[in-house]
């Protein structure tokens, strides 16, 4: 009998369900859907009393133009190999994100190997991703830690710099307080803390280690979070004192910084880079989102736009005006000076596109250069990066 497909918030039973269903789905135990059990939402679909799909939700704040922006972030979702084909995770994703926008959610970021059906659904990533690893010993002769102290251990003043830092960025997670203990739970992290003698903390570090079946260990950088150039190459020149336990240093796909100081500073360039599925970005509430949203201070500007609606069936004119740190979006009937579709409209909110030339190859069109220009410079103040894992 092919019983209906119904969907439903998971009680006890039906969260211990879904934790078997994973299992089953990814081949291995997801232990997120334990350590998150008291923090995120878990929506999942029924066939005959049955779960055969799901997944987690998280409400959160991300920093977009230094501005924190309500966001639902969907992770550890799946769906039974057997029910797999019938456009069953299309509709997961809309129950998934109904409570999140009840309860406020502008925005929703996933993190998915299945992109094409995240795309088809208004995600789009902004920006690549890519797991780093570097030879120890390049790091040993080519950083110094100058006057830096290290100390073992976090403590709130560099949870307060890491919030600070997170805000110079589009996409990091405002980590609420439960965060960081459900990191180190999860992946047994040891931090480190940087400064210069009698001076706050300026950078912090964390990373987990496994030892070797016969020397030595493998080591991989969660977090790097550095005020400072100088800052940075002190915690690159700790890391290359493991070179007598660790030959690579591997920082997780998304934990380095986008800027320059590691390749930059290297005597030689022996790096691996290993690109990774992206973090993808969704528009759920566009005027919402951009008046939530930072904005450069010292900007005024007036664009005329038009807008891929929800359903992807049509296009919504609107105008788009920027002063004083603020935005609006409001409804008009002129015609567009940009077009966007609803997966264009997410890489530009997040600073995705750096110049108009970028914007123009990934397909926006427009009938004013100057227009589309002062559009794309609106959101490059700061770049995408999304280090937080969920």
């Amino acid at each position: 009998m092919n019983h209906q497909l119904t969907f439903t918030a998971a009680d006890r039973d039906l969260w211990e369900q879904y934790d078997q269903l994973a299992a089953r789905a990814y081949g291995h135990p997801v232990s997120d859907i334990t350590h998150l059990r008291g923090h995120a939402d878990l929506q999942v679909a029924l066939r005959g009393g049955r779960v055969v799909a799901g997944g987690l939700g998280l409400l959160v704040d991300q920093h977009f133009g230094g501005a924190p922006v309500p966001s639902a972030c969907l992770g550890d979702g799946c769906v039974a190999p057997e029910e797999r084909g019938d456009h069953v995770a299309t509709d997961m994703a809309t129950e998934r994100l109904r409570p999140l926008i009840d309860r406020g959610a502008v925005i929703s970021t996933i993190v998915t190997s299945s992109t094409g059906y995240a795309r088809r659904l208004g995600w789009e990533a902004p920006v690549d991703v890519l797991a780093w690893a570097v030879a120890t010993d390049d790091l040993k002769k080519s950083f110094t830690g100058e006057d830096f102290e290290v100390e073992h251990g976090l403590t709130d003043e560099a949870e307060v710099l890491q919030r600070q830092l997170a805000r110079q960025w589009n996409g990091p997670v405002h980590r609420p307080a439960w965060w960081t203990r459900w990191k180190q739970d999860k992946s047994n992290l040891t931090a480190y803390r940087f400064a210069r003698p009698g001076l706050p903390t300026d950078g912090l570090l964390t990373l987990t280690t496994k030892r070797h079946e016969r020397h030595g260990m493998s080591l991989v950088v969660h977090d790097f979070w550095a005020a400072s150039q100088p800052t940075a190459a002190a915690m690159l020149a700790f890391l290359g004192r493991h070179s007598t336990r660790a030959r690579t240093i591997n920082f997780r796909r998304g934990a380095l910084p986008p800027y320059p100081t590691l390749l930059h500073a290297l005597r030689h360039h022996r790096t691996t880079a290993e690109s990774w599925h992206p973090w993808m970005v969704r528009i759920l509430d566009a005027p919402e989102a951009i008046r939530l949203r930072g904005w450069p201070a010292d900007l005024t500007t007036t664009v005329h736009v038009e807008i891929e609606n929800a359903t992807g069936e049509d296009w919504n004119r609107w105008l788009l005006h920027i002063k004083n740190g603020s935005a609006e979006l409001a409804p008009t009937s002129v015609p567009g000076q940009v077009t966007l579709s609803r997966r264009q409209l997410a890489v530009w909110y997040a600073g995705g596109y750096r110049t108009a030339t970028s914007a123009r190859m990934a397909g926006v069109q427009a009938t004013s250069e100057q227009a589309l220009t002062s559009l794309i410079r609106s959101t490059t103040d700061r770049e995408p990066w999304l280090p937080d894992h969920f």
